[in-house]
């Protein structure tokens, strides 16, 4: 007789947990605590949905043991997940920035694709079902499900960054699911009105899990920064740097976006977990260079080969080789010089500060805009308590996980997207199995 398997979560890694269990040959139920299902699929890559990138490896992922993250890839890999994309009707380009996105350009083309996969596997989804209790009944699980009809309510557990405690929420159940087989594709805390409210952790910690603690990642840094004022809505290519007590820990390079509360795009987002992540362990500081792969030597050199040809030229004029005009005014004004002056007039002193400002302006961020605006969430279920052939629990055998739940999290570009494909293959498989 076929092996009953229950889905929690209706996210990217829970669908295709769903579906590879049921091809496997499993009865499977899918039960979302959200009425609707996909949520976070639909807002990913601005409503496009970034499917995959061109290149993934490890490297690309923070959390939990590289070796184990490979593994994982290596079961599903970019190449596979681009096939069954089409498989499933998706057709996919490729962008000059290593990204895959629908020709569609919508994320509905992409949840649309999985529910009808999931639907042509046979897989049973039911909406509005948060799982609040999991635990043994003889030689099955037992799912304790509430009903949600206020999607409103959802997210209002969400606990505070860095608890290490999860209780489970204080509801009774209002029915009991039994399966032979249990996926846990939950999530973390990431957008909580989506329905990602902290339940998944409080079931596998019930089960005797560990977590690392969880943080925001890929999220907006907020800053008290004039330059947000002068050049809001300007966005650019720069590397930034954080160091922790004086030494540098991290280096990120891509676009980046002033705004009207800090920094968002790319870089902001890619560097947020790391500042996070380092509260407490020193003082923490960030700097932009404006100019990445040039140094003070390749700066003096281009200034006075100008100062020689063009001694006319603007100061204004002359870092504008590097950033926008209204960036360039107000880094002049913070060197303490007027960008219509001609360089061939600007002192040793005043020079060597505009260099300084462009390869490490410091950038005064305070803050992020936590889980409401994180795109995932760092931390979670130690890797070292999962199976990395199955993601099978070692403390409760017959769980799975999957997707963001485990102790991984990629950079920016469609990483978690391939994490969510790969694990979410390799823990439906496992669990419809027989």
């Amino acid at each position: 007789m076929s092996k009953s398997v229950c889905v929690v979560g209706a996210g990217a890694a829970g669908l295709t947990a769903a579906i590879r269990a049921a091809e496997g040959g499993a009865r499977v139920t899918l039960l979302n605590a959200h009425p609707k299902v996909g949520l976070k699929i639909l807002m990913s890559g601005g409503t496009r949905c970034n499917v995959t990138h061109r290149e993934v490896s490890e490297r690309d992922f923070f959390g939990g043991s590289r070796p184990f993250v490979a593994r994982v890839l290596r079961a599903f890999p970019p190449a596979a997940a681009l096939e069954w994309m089409k498989a499933i009707g998706v057709e996919l380009k490729l962008e000059d920035t290593g990204k895959y996105f629908p020709v569609t350009d919508d994320a509905q083309t992409v949840l649309d694709a999985l529910l009808g996969a999931a639907t042509n596997a046979g897989v049973s989804i039911e909406s509005g079902a948060r799982v609040v209790r999991l635990g043994r009944k003889g030689d099955k699980w037992r799912l304790g499900v509430q009903a949600v009809h206020d999607s409103a309510a959802l997210g209002a557990e969400v606990k505070a960054k860095g608890e290490a405690r999860w209780p489970l929420p204080d509801v009774e159940p209002g029915r009991w699911v039994e399966a032979d087989r249990v996926v846990l594709a939950s999530g973390g805390l990431s957008f909580p009105r989506t329905g990602s409210d902290g339940t998944g952790y409080a079931l596998v910690t019930a089960l005797g899990h560990t977590l690392v603690p969880p943080i925001p990642a890929l999220t907006p840094l907020t800053a008290s920064d004039l330059l947000c004022e002068s050049a809001q809505g300007v966005t650019l290519p720069l590397e930034l740097t954080l160091r922790i007590a004086g030494k540098k820990t991290f280096t990120t390079r891509g676009s980046f976006l002033f705004t009207h509360f800090g920094y968002s795009g790319p870089a902001a987002l890619d560097l947020s977990r790391h500042w996070l992540r380092a509260e407490g362990e020193g003082e923490r500081k960030v700097t932009a260079s404006f100019a990445p792969g040039w140094t003070p030597e390749k700066l003096f050199r281009d200034w006075f080969d100008y100062v020689a040809s063009d001694s006319q030229r603007t100061v204004r004029t002359h870092l504008r080789t590097w950033v926008p005009e209204r960036i360039a005014n107000e880094l002049a004004r913070e060197c303490g010089v007027d960008s219509r002056r001609p360089i061939a007039q600007v002192n040793k002193e005043t020079r060597d500060a505009l260099f300084s400002q462009l390869l490490e302006r410091e950038l005064p961020v305070t803050g992020t805009l936590g889980y409401e605006k994180a795109e995932v969430t760092a931390g979670g279920v130690t890797l070292s308590e999962v199976n990395p052939s199955t993601l099978e629990s070692r403390k409760a055998p017959g769980v799975f996980l999957c997707g963001e739940i485990l102790d991984v999290e990629g950079r920016l570009g469609g990483f978690n997207f391939q994490w969510a494909w790969s694990s979410g293959t390799v823990a439906g498989r496992a669990a419809g199995s027989k």
